[in-house]
């Protein structure tokens, strides 16, 4: 059975254990085989079976037809893009540039930019993010103010920061979901809107927000989004992509981060002084592209788009309730499992990364961001496992304080 009937055979009505386990949990027999439980937040989420035939799929044009393999992979990038669209509310899926990277992205706005351009950001944004913001002020391409958006009682608050965003500012970057603690930023809108009303640009990194819950990127009216296929897509590292707005499109912005695939026709291989760049978002296309991570990213997408992202999110939020309660019952506290958290709980503590090791060894599988523990069941995490995970972090967390 492929995904397509096995979502239909589950009917339209809300998730369920039981009939995930009939219908969906068959999707990932190879990687069910692999024993231990996996509540991992990185880039590797558990890929379905039909990804690997995807990929076969992908290289047996390359096999079979060579040069002629070019036209099977554009039509498969075409509909990478129609998907990604979709799962972010793009009005047009030229609007979304396949990237390697969500870092990729930025560095591509970035480079657009031109001259020194003031950029405001928070000081909680991913390492990725992070690491390129400040490389490029070290080197003096851009002029970067890091702001703080937590408040006093441990919540988002971005009074403070909204106060940075004012006349000269040029780019405003900003997380939709904190990687480390899980906290959703809220009024994406208010904040473009702010940027707007002085001439910058907003940046948003949807990276743990793609696939957890609804996102309508047109109503949120950013200028752009980085993100990826993460875990919540089940696309693995590589697969990711900048979405550039219709608005900065038709604004004249001029991509420097380019390569022969943005030209108007790239395989009629003219030269003209200048280049001739296609229409919309494809100007923003670069060299020969790694076409393999399109069928890599195609399956999770796929899942993902015929359960339903709204779903999906029903459910995790139930898986996520019981595990904080089962983690409350042994006497642990965590944050989300609420409208203010994204796919993941956490827990604060400065053991957090011996707590991950010892998880580990005893097969479950979590990870540490700084002081933060985080555990992200889905819908492939039975309950059983949830309060098997409670009691062995119980009995780790006395063996790593005592």
């Amino acid at each position: 059975m492929n995904l397509t009937e096995a979502v239909a055979a589950m009917g339209s009505g809300a998730l369920t254990e039981e009939r995930l386990r009939l219908h969906v949990f068959p999707l990932f027999s190879a990687t069910f085989a692999k024993p231990g439980i996996y509540l991992a937040n990185h880039s590797l989420g558990r890929p379905l079976d039909q990804t690997e035939d995807d990929l076969r799929e992908g290289f047996h044009l390359w096999q079979s037809k060579l040069g002629d393999a070019w036209d099977g992979w554009m039509d498969e990038e075409r509909a990478h893009r129609s998907r990604l669209a979709k799962l972010i509310g793009a009005s047009r899926p030229d609007c979304i540039v396949p990237k390697t990277s969500a870092g990729q992205g930025l560095r591509t706005v970035l480079n657009a930019l031109g001259g020194v351009p003031r950029v405001v950001s928070t000081m909680g944004e991913f390492d990725s993010v992070d690491v390129i913001l400040k490389q490029y002020a070290a080197v003096g391409r851009i002029r970067l103010q890091l702001v703080s958006c937590q408040g006093a009682d441990g919540g988002i608050d971005l009074s403070e920061w909204m106060e940075t965003i004012r006349d000269g500012v040029d780019l405003v970057v900003i997380s939709q979901v904190m990687f480390m603690t899980g906290q959703i930023v809220h009024d994406l809108d208010t904040v473009a809107e702010r940027c707007h009303r002085v001439g910058a640009r907003l940046l948003v990194d949807a990276y743990h927000a793609v696939g957890v819950f609804p996102i309508d990127v047109a109503g949120m009216n950013a200028d752009f989004m980085i993100g990826g296929s993460y875990k919540y897509l089940r696309g693995g590292p590589g697969a990711a992509f900048l979405y550039v707005s219709p608005d900065a499109i038709s604004s004249g912005l001029k991509p420097v981060d380019i390569g022969w695939f943005a030209k108007e026709q790239p395989f009629n291989y003219e030269r003209p002084d200048p280049p001739r760049f296609a229409s919309g978002g494809d100007a923003f296309l670069e060299s020969t592209p790694p076409v393999l991570t399109y069928y890599q990213a195609r399956a999770g997408q796929q899942l993902t788009l015929e359960l339903g992202v709204a779903r999906i999110r029903e459910y995790a939020m139930d898986r996520l309730g019981h595990l904080k309660r089962y983690l409350a019952d042994a006497g642990i506290e965590a944050e989300g499992a609420d409208g203010d958290h994204g796919a993941f709980l956490t827990i604060e503590t400065d053991s957090a990364v011996s707590l991950a090791e010892a998880l580990e060894d005893g097969g479950i599988t979590t990870d540490a961001r700084g002081r933060f523990l985080r555990l992200s069941p889905d819908y492939l995490t039975p309950d059983s496992a949830m309060r098997e995970v409670a009691a062995a972090l119980a009995r780790c967390l006395h063996r790593v304080v005592s």
